[in-house]
């Protein structure tokens, strides 16, 4: 490749940030998810502090909170966003994003944290939809569009790697605390960045109902045999990825003995390798089909969750292994998240693309609210090695039914759409899937 191809893309990317609104909302979603990084260790170590031993247990129960609103709320915010004033829309969740976060230091019980984590998660649950479905309407050329869906997926795994260190960091000469005010902060300075955005109003939908546009997403799903294997897989993603986020701060604290700053680089780990992965992907999957990068996925998946089962069984408890087991979860991780939004974007129509991701984001996260109760009250009560193993199982199950579900294609699959067989292809599907499924294993 000759220097002229090489330097090509890089004037290209640079055209992308002359957008003044796309350069102010990638700003504020950089802002607001490294916030949101500190509050995830953050939220862990508060509920270490309040319930001891039993922290994996305050943890899943805050996060079955999270996942039960987000499976509700997100598909009626997405039905709903069309008839409502985005910019300030999204500005008012921000700023009760802020408040809520802020209160999060100040909390003494531990049904304080159920509260607000409600609270907290409702106006997310709101919030992401619509700040996804604002993107296609400010970045219009198809070549910038998909170029801020790989600078969105970028933000996504630089902030799964730097925040846990960033924390760590700070963590050495301060309280975690302060973590939730740098969290509140963050709300708010992306508040601002969105009230200077000029955000259209929403194109009406092609469906009038509410419950029509939030059903119509499901059926593509249950009717498309590439999306139902995405649905099992969301089941592998979610059975090893809740060890990590759920189980993290107990198993470093007491059976390893670290402390608050060794939660937060073991966390680090895991990002870590999904940073490393999803860099590597794209090359990959120039020459390699989606289904068979997902699959092998859900394989690294299954191997470290039943790592991490085999580990606890036999009682062996170290630093290097525990950090390759982490690893690996976020290498898995990112081999089926990537290349999800590339499947979506060949199986749905674009008047499909708003039921479809909020279908998406709803079966996602309904997987998350499977396994982290699991991972969090079983592992309080049972012991890490009979969770781990319960979340191996799963993990088996959900990628031997994606293999099974998603046969090989020998042939291009026609979109489908809620209403007729269509033959579109969209590429808005890539920005919406890529960044909500990562943000699934954000504990805020």
């Amino acid at each position: 490749m000759n220097r002229t191809a090489r330097t090509a893309p890089e004037r290209n990317s640079m055209r992308l940030f002359l957008i003044r609104d796309y350069r102010l909302l990638f700003s504020a979603q950089i802002i607001a998810l490294f916030g949101t990084g500190l509050a995830t260790v953050a939220l862990g170590l508060l509920a270490y502090e309040l319930a001891g031993p039993s922290a994996g247990a305050v943890l899943a129960t805050a996060l079955t909170i999270k996942m039960s609103l987000y499976v509700v709320i997100a598909p009626l915010a997405a039905a709903y966003v069309d008839r409502l004033p985005r910019r300030a829309f999204l500005v008012a969740l921000d700023a009760i994003r802020a408040a809520v976060v802020l209160a999060l230091p100040f909390v003494s019980e531990i049904w304080h944290i159920y509260v607000l984590v409600g609270v907290l998660q409702a106006a997310s649950a709101a919030f992401t939809p619509t700040f996804q479905a604002v993107i296609p309407d400010i970045v219009t050329d198809e070549a910038d569009f998909t170029r801020a869906l790989s600078a969105s997926q970028v933000a996504y795994t630089m902030e799964s790697l730097l925040s846990p260190v960033l924390a760590a960091i700070a963590l050495s000469f301060m309280t975690f605390n302060l973590l939730f005010v740098a969290t509140s902060v963050g709300f708010a300075v992306s508040a601002l960045l969105v009230l200077a955005t000029r955000i259209p109003n929403a194109r009406p939908s092609a469906h009038g109902k509410a419950w029509d546009r939030i059903a119509s997403g499901v059926r593509i799903f249950v009717t498309t045999p590439r999306l139902r294997g995405i649905m099992a897989l969301n089941l592998v993603v979610a059975a090893a990825g809740s060890i990590v986020v759920v189980n993290t701060v107990n198993y470093v604290r007491d059976e390893l003995g670290g402390t608050q700053s060794d939660v937060a680089w073991m966390l680090a780990a895991s990002g870590t390798g999904t940073l490393v992965t999803a860099l590597l992907l794209p090359r990959v999957l120039d020459r390699t089909a989606e289904r068979t990068v997902m699959t092998a996925g859900s394989i690294v998946l299954v191997f470290s969750a039943g790592a991490a089962a085999s580990l606890a069984v036999a009682g062996i408890f170290t630093w290097i292994l525990t950090a390759a087991v982490w690893a690996l979860v976020g290498a898995g991780m990112a081999m089926i998240v990537t290349p999800t939004g590339k499947v979506l974007r060949r199986s749905v129509e674009p008047a499909g693309i708003p039921e479809v991701f909020a279908a998406q984001f709803s079966l996602s996260h309904l997987a998350w609210l499977v396994t982290y109760p699991i991972a969090g009250w079983v592992g309080s009560s049972a012991g890490f090695a009979v969770t781990w193993t319960i979340l191996a199982a799963l993990a088996t199950v959900g990628a031997v039914a994606g293999f099974a579900l998603w046969p090989r294609e020998t042939g291009t699959e026609t979109p489908a759409s809620s209403s007729a067989v269509a033959t579109y292809e969209t590429t808005q599907g890539e920005c919406t899937l890529a960044a909500t499924q990562c943000a699934c294993a954000r504990t805020v």
